[in-house]
């Protein structure tokens, strides 16, 4: 298993990459490491397993984490420790590995070298991973536009600093079953207001709610995608997954929602990450596949 500061280490000795728009001849011709495609000569060692229409995920994980600073100030969000022995990153590849997925491609960016040192070709757990690298940001949805044409009729589309114990196998097999351009994983959350809330209709209070909790579905960044969804998109502009949902409200198809109600934290703030491995201890077993 490569470790954070080896991966660091091994920076110097990675080739100067190409921008992502060369993907398809990267992908195509097979050249080493630049380009979108980041390849290398996959280990002899691993038996190849016959892919299936959905066993591919695409991880988003080229932003800046600038909320999260000063962590990510050296160090890729998406490898931030998370307990003693684990990244997010890892975490998540974990996971998808043990749902059934293969074969995962990496958009990355800032501190994208380090991402790719630490991840190599996938091998040590049992996935085939490639790294696409970022020449400039294009938002979440951007770098999938640019590989459209090497991805299945349906994938998984995920950030990088996501940690749930969500099924990601039931997120996808509930998207291809029902038939929906775009699935969005939704976890519910409840916020306390910390005042008394007023309801005023023509200057009267009609009702007084003191310190009210209201429970709202939130966006987990988790994604089932179908392909013919994304084809009125150009590639190369810089473009969200909150575009994608809207104009298919707009279009009348909108996305379908896998509603979640398990373990799911955002660690894009300090608070958020800190609280994130107090917790860690107590939900490793759901957490991390066979633990």
């Amino acid at each position: 298993m490569t470790t954070t500061q080896e991966a660091i280490t091994t920076i110097d000795s990675l080739d100067t990459c190409e921008p992502l728009s060369s993907l398809r001849r990267s992908a195509t011709t097979g050249e080493q490491g630049c380009g979108v495609a980041i390849e290398r000569d996959r280990n002899p060692q691993v038996e190849a397993v016959p892919l299936v229409a959905a066993d591919e995920a695409v991880i988003v994980a080229g932003g800046k984490g600038m909320r999260l600073r000063p962590y990510t100030t050296l160090l890729p969000k998406p490898l931030v420790p998370i307990g003693d022995k684990y990244s997010v990153l890892e975490l998540i590849m974990r996971q998808l590995a043990a749902k059934g997925f293969r074969k995962v491609t990496l958009a990355i960016g800032h501190l994208g070298r380090i991402i790719d040192a630490y991840v190599g070709d996938g091998s040590q757990w049992g996935l085939e991973v490639k790294c696409l690298l970022e020449d400039t940001p294009v938002g979440t949805l951007g770098p999938v536009l640019q590989m459209l044409d090497d991805l299945p009729e349906h994938f998984l589309v995920m950030n990088a600093d996501v940690l749930t114990d969500l099924d990601y196998r039931g997120l996808l097999d509930g998207h291809v079953a029902s038939d929906s351009p775009l699935t969005v994983a939704a976890c519910r959350r409840e916020y306390l207001v910390d005042f008394g809330v007023l309801d005023i209709m023509d200057r009267q209070i009609q009702h007084l709610r003191e310190k009210p909790s209201l429970t709202y579905s939130v966006n987990m960044g988790i994604y089932g995608v179908a392909r013919e969804a994304l084809r009125d998109y150009e590639p190369g502009q810089s473009i969200g997954f909150d575009t994608l949902m809207t104009d298919l409200i707009a279009k009348g198809t909108p996305p379908a929602a896998y509603e979640f109600e398990g373990y799911w934290a955002d660690i894009g703030r300090p608070e958020d990450y800190d609280r994130a491995n107090e917790e860690f201890a107590s939900r490793e077993h759901l957490l991390v596949p066979g633990a």
